[in-house]
């Protein structure tokens, strides 16, 4: 418990940390299927390296949508990624999988897993 406390912990300084190297971007996250809209509007956008990334509050909350701190997005290959996101919850916060992504056919900004889609332009 005190090791995922401290990744915890590690994980919200380093994301303290590259918010200020971010970027403003326009973003949307759905639930598929259905598209239903998660999240739509300004999130801040940081490169993480390789074309993995993060999104999070731009306007600095600790939370942009719901319990989710913020969304990452790791590259694994040729327009393929693995998807996780932070979520804060009494404990402290967990690092939530949400599964394996391709890159959308029909927008390159876009990540489509089994049961979401995340983007950000």
């Amino acid at each position: 418990m005190k090791l995922f406390m401290l990744l915890v912990a590690v994980a919200v300084a380093t994301a303290s940390v590259a918010l200020a190297k971010g970027k403003v971007a326009d973003c949307v996250i759905e639930a598929l299927p259905g598209n239903e809209l998660q999240f739509q509007g300004k999130c801040k956008f940081v490169p993480e390296g390789g074309g993995s990334f993060t999104l999070m509050d731009a306007a600095g909350r600790n939370t942009f949508y719901g319990a989710v701190s913020m969304v990452s997005v790791y590259l694994t290959g040729k327009d393929t990624a693995e998807v996780s996101g932070l979520v804060l919850d009494e404990s402290g916060g967990h690092n939530s999988r949400w599964g394996s992504a391709k890159r959308s056919g029909l927008d390159g900004a876009c990540w489509e897993g089994d049961d979401f889609r995340v983007c950000a332009w």
